[in-house]
C-alpha cells in the first residue's frame, strides 16, 4: 500500500541528495499519511538504491504496518514530534553543513533573506543536544521549534516540518541557503543586517501567494 506515497518520500530525500544537505543514508524523511499510518525511510540506505517497498508503513506508536527493513535510528524522536504537533504531516531530518556549523556558534540563526523568511517563519532556532536515534533528539527539536518549521540540532544537523513533504522540503533547502548568506556576512568581520519583524511577517504573507493555483 501507499506506493506512490512511498515512491514521493524517496523523491524528496534525492532532493536533499540533490542540494548537498545529506551524504550518503545520512537523515530521513518521514510522512503522516493518515492518522494510523506513518511512511519513514530506513535505516542505513543510500536513497539513489532505494526502491518504494524499502520505505516502512508503521502506526504512530513505531508498530510495522508493511515493510521489511529496519526504520530508521531516529524513528522514535520522529514519532514524538509527530504526537506533538498534530499540524504536522511531514518531518525531514537532514546533515545539512553550514546551519549545523552555524549551531555551534549561534543559539539562533537570524533571518536575514526573504525566502528564509517564507519557507521558515522566520529566526531558526538552535536546540540543546539531544543524543542521536534516542527520544531526547524529539524533545529537544520540539521544545526549541516554537512555530517554526525549521530547528537546528546542536552537534548534529536540522529538523524542518511541514505539513506536507513539499513545505518540509522548502524549509530546510532554504534554511540553508540562508545559513551560507549569515556565514558569508560573518566572515566580513562587519555588523549583520536581519530583517524586522514587520518585514518578515509581509514576507510570510507573499509566500501564501506564491506559485500556481490549483487548475478549476
Amino acid at each position: 500500500m501507499f506506493e506512490a506515497e512511498r515512491r514521493a518520500v524517496i523523491d524528496a530525500a534525492l532532493m536533499l541528495d540533490r542540494y548537498g544537505l545529506i551524504a550518503l543514508s545520512g537523515g530521513n524523511v518521514s510522512w503522516r499519511v493518515s492518522p494510523h499510518e506513518i511512511l519513514v525511510t530506513p535505516s542505513g540506505m543510500v536513497y539513489d538504491g532505494m526502491a518504494p517497498e524499502d520505505v516502512l508503513v508503521l502506526s504512530p506508536d513505531g508498530d510495522v504496518l508493511e515493510g521489511f527493513r529496519r526504520a530508521s535510528v531516529d524513528t522514535e524522536a520522529l514519532l514524538h514530534i509527530f504526537r506533538a504537533r498534530p499540524d504536522v504531516n511531514a518531518i525531514i531530518h537532514t546533515h545539512q553543513p553550514y546551519a549545523t556549523g552555524l549551531g555551534l556558534v549561534m543559539d539562533e540563526i537570524p533571518c536575514n533573506l526573504s525566502t528564509m523568511a517564507n519557507a521558515t517563519g522566520g529566526a531558526v532556532a538552535v536546540a540543546a543536544y539531544g543524543d542521536p536515534g534516542s527520544l531526547s533528539m524529539g524533545v529537544e527539536a520540539v521544545r526549541a521549534i516554537g512555530d517554526r518549521l525549521a530547528v537546528v540540532l546542536k552537534h548534529h544537523g536540522v529538523i524542518a516540518v511541514g505539513r506536507d513533504l513539499k513545505q518540509a522540503l522548502y524549509a530546510c533547502i532554504y534554511l540553508e541557503e540562508a545559513a551560507k548568506t549569515v556565514a558569508v556576512a560573518m566572515s566580513t568581520g562587519r555588523p549583520m543586517a536581519t530583517m524586522t519583524l514587520g518585514q518578515i511577517d509581509e514576507a510570510v504573507a507573499v509566500f501564501h501567494r506564491y506559485g500556481q493555483a490549483p487548475a478549476v
